[in-house]
């Protein structure tokens, strides 16, 4: 068969998963039959008596039946908080408040003219894709930012704005797992890791940088798949964008707007120095309680700095561009951001009551401790072993969207196991790592899922579970695949995963 007629085939079935998710009801009616889903599991799952004992405490996991008279005074207790404390809803918002003064004031449209006039366009998808791997240090920057900004790009240079966003989800969310820096999920795995590793040596300690040098070497190769998937996949199968969305002009910059730019250099420049004068010195004001820079309120609150910094440049430019005369305008800049919402907080609803719905039943954890001990029960080969549970992995991402989660159940089996086969801790949160993150873009548990729906939707109006599935599946499965073959090859030259983190345990 040619290559030729492999893409084809290829093509024709990613055809089938679009037409097939977007036959499906409307993506919040689709979440809601979800939840419903949930709630009649639960039920059959308590009447057949599905449990589990989890491998860390011995605790038993029982799945609780959600349509008991104790499930559903929490569902109608707890359905206004499960909404407004859906992560990704205050997220979102409180950055569109800033980022709306910004856009308003003419600002990001000013700093994506002189990107994509000073860029190479050769680069361009290499760059949102590292770009976005790299945005995963700055909180949820690269889903409220980075994602909606590559398909203004795209388009301004006229390629589909679908694949650019498609790239840029890629790079933030299918390349979770890798990283130039360590952010704050590192020390949160390798603390797990520890305490799972201490159930053969009691004196065994994983460092966060257990697995940095692994992560650096990921970065690059996610950031070339993910350039070449676009590229040879995406793009030419998304065709030539045809829709209404106007471009953004790609005129240079005027006098104007080349002064009101260099202001806002100057209070960047005044950021940067606020956060060097938090951070660098000992008990810094930025600092986190704990005296770090990994935990400090910049970090972990970046929405926030967000947020203040959006404003803040915006406001300079529209100043002195003579966009914003007054309050009035700014404040409006603010309001109309959130007229692009409306779908989003629609949607929103149902798929918050269906996550919260799965977490109280426990099916998630059911599965995942069933997974994990087939897999230990399965006597393999390393190789095979590997393979297997980066598989596993990826398949319970779909179900469970909490890394440390499902860590916390997955760990406790897998690294004594990996452990009494001669590998390191480190190695077994390597390996989960990579499963982990290969299958976020295609997950409805992603929690930023449905707002990458509504990006979608801006530009293709029929656009539903089935177009951003189809987009992102070759993502996964290529991932999914060299990166594994990656990690296989640093087993076999025994290579150091990070700072005294080899792939070999010898007691």
């Amino acid at each position: 068969m040619t290559t030729n007629s492999r893409t084809s085939l290829f093509s024709r079935f990613l055809n089938i998963v679009e037409k097939g998710g977007n036959a499906l009801p409307n993506p919040a009616t689709l979440f809601a039959l979800f939840a419903i889903a949930v709630l009649i599991f639960s039920w059959i799952g308590q009447l057949l008596g599905w449990q589990a004992s989890h491998p860390a405490t011995g605790e038993i996991i029982q799945v609780h039946n959600l349509l008991s008279n104790e499930g559903f005074r929490r569902i109608v207790l707890e359905m206004v908080e499960n909404y407004t404390g859906f992560a990704p809803l205050g997220i979102v918002m409180v950055a569109l408040l800033g980022i709306g003064i910004a856009e308003s004031s003419g600002l990001v449209g000013a700093v994506i003219r002189l990107l994509v006039l000073k860029s190479p366009k050769k680069m361009l998808t290499f760059v949102l894709v590292f770009s976005g791997i790299v945005s995963n240090v700055a909180s949820d920057l690269g889903y409220v930012l980075l994602i909606p900004m590559a398909g203004v790009i795209f388009h301004s240079v006229g390629r589909h704005p679908v694949a650019g966003m498609a790239a840029a989800f890629a790079g933030v969310s299918g390349g979770f797992s890798a990283n130039l820096f360590i952010g704050t999920i590192d020390p949160l795995l390798a603390g797990l890791s520890t305490e799972a590793a201490r159930i053969l040596d009691a004196e065994y300690y994983v460092l966060p940088t257990a697995n940095y040098y692994f992560m650096v070497v990921s970065t690059l190769l996610i950031s070339l798949l993910g350039t070449w998937v676009t590229e040879r996949i995406v793009e030419p199968r998304l065709g030539k964008y045809t829709g209404d969305v106007i471009p953004e002009s790609m005129e240079k910059l005027n006098p104007r707007e080349r002064k009101a730019l260099r202001w806002v250099m100057v209070a960047a420049v005044a950021w940067v120095l606020l956060f060097a004068a938090g951070l660098l010195p000992d008990q810094g004001f930025l600092r986190g309680t704990d005296n770090t820079i990994l935990h400090s309120p910049l970090i972990k609150g970046f929405i926030a700095f967000l947020f203040f910094m959006a404003a803040s440049l915006g406001i300079v430019y529209g100043a002195v561009t003579g966009k914003f005369k007054n309050d009035s305008d700014v404040v409006k800049g603010m309001a109309d951001s959130f007229k692009t919402l409306s779908a989003f907080l629609v949607l929103v609803f149902f798929a918050a009551q269906f996550v919260a719905y799965f977490k109280w039943s426990n099916l998630g954890l059911v599965m995942a401790v069933k997974g994990a001990a087939f897999l230990h029960q399965a006597d393999l080969g390393l190789i095979p072993l590997i393979i297997l549970f980066v598989m596993l992995s990826g398949f319970i991402n779909l179900f469970m969207g909490s890394a440390s989660a499902k860590w916390a159940i997955m760990g406790p089996v897998f690294i004594p196991m990996f452990m009494l086969l001669g590998y390191s801790p480190e190695l077994s949160q390597a390996i989960f790592r990579v499963g982990d993150s290969v299958t976020n873009i295609i997950s409805p548990m992603m929690s930023f899922f449905a707002l990458i729906i509504i990006y979608f939707e801006k530009y293709q109006k029929n656009s539903g579970l089935g177009t951003l599935i189809s987009t992102m599946l070759p993502y996964t499965i290529v991932f999914t695949v060299f990166w594994t073959i990656l990690l296989i090859g640093w087993v076999m030259l025994d290579l150091p995963l990070g700072p005294e983190a080899p792939t070999l345990y010898i007691r």
